[in-house]
Formats: C-alpha cells, sequence, structure tokens
C-alpha cells in the first residue's frame, strides 16, 4: 500500500490553484495563471507553481503574504446590531441572539462581541482563517464608535482620552482617537480589545455612555445598513478587512 500524499504534495488529488482562486473572486482564470505566474500566491508556504493543486480542506494559501479563505461555502456577513440583542452562541435568559438575524444556514459565529446595550456593525463568518487573523494579539483592526455620553466633556477630558486613561488600577489605555461631534456627542476610536473598553474609558473621565454605536470595522462600514439588517460583504470588502488586520498593533475583538 503506497503512502499517503505529503501536506502539500503537489501529485495531491484538488482542484488547480488558479481554478481555485477564481471560484473565490481573484478574477478570470486568466487573471489568476498571471497572479501565480508572478510568484504571488503560496501553498502551505512555498512558492505556488502554474497547475500547482491544493486541498482546499488542508492547505493554507496566501496572496501577497496573506492567507486567503478558499473552502466552498464561506460566508461574510455585516450586521447591524440593534440594542438588546446578545452576541453570545446561547443565552440562558432565552434574550435575542445575534445569529438569529442573520440565515442560518450555514451556521456563523460573531468576530468579537458587541455588549448587550452597543448598536452598530459586527462580522458574522464561518471563515475561521479570517476570525483568527482578526483576533490575533499581534495585529490590530481600527474600531470606530460614536458615543452620547453625560455632559459635556471638556478639552482636558478629550486629551485624557486621547493620551489613555486607567480604566483599572494599573490598567491604562492605549492612545485613542477622539473627537468632539456636538454636545455630548464623541467620535472614539481604538485598536485595543478591552471589555467594555470604550464604555470604561468615558466613566474614568467622568462622562458615562448613554448610547453607544460602533460605526466602522477597520476599513469597513455602511451607514445605509438599518438596525438589524445584514448583507454579505464583497470580496474586495473581506481582502480589505484581512489586510486591516495584518498590521502590528493589538487587536479589538470585545472593544466596546
Amino acid at each position: 500500500m503506497s503512502a499517503p500524499a505529503a501536506r502539500g504534495d503537489r501529485s495531491a488529488d484538488g482542484d488547480r490553484i488558479q481554478k481555485v482562486l477564481a471560484r473565490v473572486g481573484f478574477g478570470s482564470r486568466r487573471v489568476c495563471d498571471d497572479l501565480v505566474a508572478s510568484g504571488r500566491v503560496r501553498v502551505n508556504g512555498e512558492v505556488a507553481e502554474p497547475g500547482r493543486r491544493v486541498d482546499v480542506t488542508r492547505d493554507v494559501v496566501e496572496v501577497d503574504g496573506r492567507a486567503v479563505g478558499v473552502l466552498p461555502g464561506l460566508v461574510h456577513y455585516l450586521l447591524n446590531k440593534p440594542a438588546g440583542v446578545v452576541t453570545t452562541a446561547s443565552d440562558p435568559g432565552g434574550r435575542p441572539q445575534i445569529v438569529d438575524l442573520v440565515p442560518a444556514e450555514p451556521r456563523v459565529f460573531p468576530v468579537g462581541r458587541l455588549d448587550l446595550g452597543t448598536e452598530g456593525l459586527i462580522v458574522l463568518t464561518n471563515d475561521g482563517a479570517l476570525a483568527q487573523l482578526l483576533a490575533h494579539p499581534s495585529h490590530g483592526v481600527e474600531k470606530e464608535y460614536l458615543a452620547e455620553v453625560e455632559g459635556d466633556p471638556s478639552p482636558s477630558a478629550l486629551r485624557r482620552l486621547r493620551e489613555g486613561v486607567e480604566i483599572d488600577p494599573g490598567v491604562v489605555t492605549a492612545p485613542a482617537k477622539v473627537s468632539r461631534r456636538g454636545p455630548g456627542l464623541l467620535r472614539i476610536v481604538i485598536h485595543e480589545g478591552r471589555y467594555r473598553q470604550v464604555r470604561r474609558m468615558c466613566v474614568a473621565v467622568g462622562h458615562p455612555v448613554r448610547r453607544l454605536v460602533r460605526t466602522r470595522i477597520g476599513p469597513i462600514t455602511d451607514s445605509r445598513l438599518a438596525p438589524g439588517s445584514w448583507r454579505e460583504l464583497t470580496i474586495d470588502e473581506v481582502r480589505a478587512l484581512a489586510a486591516a488586520a495584518g498590521g502590528t498593533e493589538d487587536p479589538a475583538p470585545d472593544a466596546l
């Protein structure tokens, strides 16, 4: 009996790399041929040769140094979460769950969390590679929020938020981008992933949050998406999101 093909063996069964890339939206077969021929595609760390076959269930495919999802059936949803909906997979209290707002099949999971009272954009997917990339400690994706707060923060309070504030004994947040959009209305952009971070930052400067809405995840935004509505991310948006996670800052999976 012959030994099984090694991981990444060019003789292994599977689809040709050009076909796989075309299927997930990298362009026509000819475009994907050129992509491979230029040396921009790797399979399991090796530069792919034209005609290389890949097993989409186990081989790691990278384009320009970034892993791409090649399994058939991958979906990426952008949802505008309403207040009062939980992002956990189950809830003993019987509260509405985020997964009930998107199609039941294929089964997806949220990337990061928004707490019960927080509204706004969140990604749900069955693409484990992308989710892992977004959550990896060495990466950072900006998250932008609109925060309606009690009172009207002074310039000194805004400066403290920008420079970093202590939200727990000895725990100081990283610098943030903060601007005043109106009386008691702040735009806050962070890249960390501390629990309920935006709310705790605002409490630290004496202006608790009344309402919090996430308006952007990395390069992804959609002001036309109504609360409770969802849509599929485009191929270009998925690539842009993966590219945004290719930096060196800390992630923000739970920055609320």
